[in-house]
This record gives C-alpha cells, structure tokens and sequence, in this order.
C-alpha cells in the first residue's frame, strides 16, 4: 500500500520537476531577448536608415509617439529574430530525452534551417513591399494629390507585410516536424489543400492593397509554400514508413 500511495507523488515530482526545467529555459530565453531587444535599440538608427534608403517619399512625424514605437517595433523584430534560434536550441534540450539518437540529430538540423527561413521570409516580405506593394499604392495618386507618409503608418505598412512572410516561410518545416510526430500526413495536406488555397487567398489579401493582381501575386508565394510542405511532408512520411517497414521485418 505504500509502494501505491508513493507512485503519484513520484509522478507528481516528475511534472514539478518538467515544468520547473520549462520554466528556467523560457527564463533564458526571456533574458536573450531582452539583450538583442537592447542591441536592437543600440543599432536601430542604422536599420532604421536601411528601411528609408530604398523610398523617395518624405515621411512625416506628427507625434513623439510615433518615433518611439517606431524604435521599439524595429527593436522587437531584431530581438525576435536573434532570439528564435536560441529559443528553437531550448525546446530541443527540454524534448532530447524523449528522443532517440537518430531523432535528436535529425531536429537538430531544424534549427538553423527554421532561422535561416525567418530571416528569407523578412527578406522576401520586404521585397514584394518595395518592388510591388509601395510602387501600386504610389501610383493610384496619379498626381493628384500631395502624397504624405507620416512614420508610424509607413512602418507599420511594411511590418504587416514582411512579418506575415517570416512566419508562413516556416510552414515547410513545421509541417516536416509534424509529420515526422505522425500528427500530420501527406494526404491530410493534398485533401485539404482547396481549403488551404482558399485560406491563403484570403491572408494575401489581408497582407495587399486592394488590387485583384497584387492580391494574387501575393498569394502565388504562399501557395507554393504549402505545395513544397506538401512534398516534403510525403518525404518525411515515406522515410517513416520505411523504418516502420524494416522495423516489423527485423520482428
């Protein structure tokens, strides 16, 4: 009887101590990004600067408001991004144990791929704002009026535009890591992808002007970002069912 009555308070020292080694790796965590949120502070004249090199419009200030969260907007993406790796690192020491061999060293390829992927997904926001986003608005003025930008709108404009691409470019490894979890399956993915297309229509046309075009030229990115998740999700599903194969054969 006291064997039995021992069982849950060792399970309960399990979760506590779980939770507890949770705790202390989102603390560093929270203390990484709070050093790059102040580096970020430290360089933001430099990235602020490389923003306004690429425009030929005057931006406005109309508020002390403004600048500041300006300032704390550009420092939060750079602590954001210099934090994801670290943050990426502690989610694989907390899950290691659970993991066989082959498994930790297969995730721990994610992790540079997820930043690289974040940082490609800013890049390529930025792009399709500067070369395709600006230049349409800008050109529905058509003289007419004096264009006027002031600081927060034009930075916020590019911030809903460049964030939403950092995040959906990390769609194909999320996807490879579920379906290496079995929590998702290629044909999950191709029977549901009217609904994805459909969704992701909709998400470019949060992300643009209200041009039908553009609205697609958005879209088109996001589409073949689901349709290379959907091939790599039948990679990493076939893979699986192979060692399951050579697993049940060795039985």
């Amino acid at each position: 009887m006291e064997e039995d009555k021992s069982l849950p308070n060792e399970k309960e020292m399990g979760y506590l101590e779980h939770f507890a080694e949770l705790r202390n790796r989102l603390l560093w965590t929270a203390f990484i990004f709070i050093l790059f949120f102040i580096g970020g502070l430290y360089f933001v004249d430099d990235i602020r600067n490389f923003f306004l090199n690429d425009i030929d419009i005057t931006l406005n200030l109309i508020s002390p408001e403004e600048i500041i969260w300006v300032i704390f907007m550009i420092a939060f993406i750079v602590a954001l991004a210099g934090t994801l790796p670290f943050l990426c690192i502690q989610i694989w020491f907390f899950v290691r144990p659970g993991l066989t061999k082959r498994e930790q060293q297969l995730s721990l390829i994610y992790i540079p791929v997820v930043f690289l992927l974040f940082l490609a997904g800013l890049a390529f926001g930025y792009y399709i704002f500067i070369k395709l986003i600006l230049p349409f608005v800008l050109s529905l003025n058509d003289g007419m009026f004096e264009t006027m930008f002031t600081v927060e709108n034009y930075f916020r404009f590019i911030f809903r535009v460049t964030l939403p691409f950092a995040v959906f470019f990390e769609v194909p490894v999320i996807t490879m890591f579920l379906t290496s979890l079995g929590i998702v399956t290629p044909q999950f993915l191709s029977k549901t992808r009217k609904y994805g297309y459909f969704i992701l229509v909709i998400i470019g046309t949060m992300i643009s002007p209200p041009d039908f075009i553009l609205q697609i030229v958005v879209a088109i990115p996001l589409i073949i970002l689901y349709e290379i998740s959907i091939m790599l999700s039948r990679m990493v599903y076939r893979k699986k069912q192979d060692k399951h194969r050579e697993f049940m054969e060795n039985e």
